[in-house]
């Protein structure tokens, strides 16, 4: 079953002028178009069960994984299941609220509180990875990942575990083009394009 890049569900330009446009094309059309490849040609050699999987259930089960092959499924298909998250969480103009709202607030003190931890998982992440929103045993927990892992990978693989609610990705191909070595500025500048209406259904559906 070969992976596909999926299409933006908005225009290039659509996230300016958080994120250019320039960004966008690069990011999506060549970075994650990359890992799709890079996914489909290790898929290739992997047993018959495990080509059968869906990217997120393999990344679920790297036990299964041929241990040559275990750097190439976390780095492609990870970097392949991230990506296609990172772009359906990018919207401008939704609003946090509801019973997510309620959760934040119950889970970290604030909405401030929360926005804070989650920056400072993003600023401190050494070199490249993704700061994540999660809900762990039913408790929403900020966590971070090295390079392309994910949390649905688990503690054995990428050092946490949990249902990915947002995504930040801190890779310097995510944010370089517009704010150079100015992280902070472009972790700051993803407040404005959270799609929260889709983190609060993804909430939604890990709760049950």
């Amino acid at each position: 079953m070969a992976y596909t890049l999926p299409p933006l569900p908005y225009a290039y330009e659509a996230l300016e002028p958080y994120i250019d446009t320039q960004t966008m094309h690069l990011h999506h059309d060549k970075h994650h178009q990359t890992y799709v490849n890079n996914a489909n040609a290790t898929l290739d050699s992997l047993p018959v069960e495990l080509q059968a999987l869906s990217a997120d259930t393999l990344l679920q089960n790297l036990d299964k994984v041929p241990e040559n092959k275990l750097t190439a499924i976390k780095n492609n298909v990870g970097g392949h299941v991230n990506h296609t998250l990172f772009w359906e969480l990018l919207k401008i103009g939704t609003e946090l609220k509801g019973e997510l709202k309620e959760a934040i607030k119950n889970d970290f003190g604030s909405i401030e509180t929360f926005k804070e931890k989650f920056a400072a998982a993003a600023t401190t992440r050494f070199g490249s990875g993704w700061a994540w929103l999660v809900l762990q045993n039913g408790k929403l927990t900020i966590v971070s990942t090295a390079n392309q892992d994910s949390p649905l990978m688990g503690e054995k693989y990428a050092g946490v575990s949990g249902t990915p609610i947002l995504a930040l990705d801190v890779w310097e191909h995510a944010y370089y083009l517009k704010y150079q070595n100015r992280r902070a500025d472009y972790i700051n500048a993803f407040w404005n394009v959270v799609n929260w209406d889709k983190v609060a259904e993804l909430y939604a559906t890990a709760k049950k």
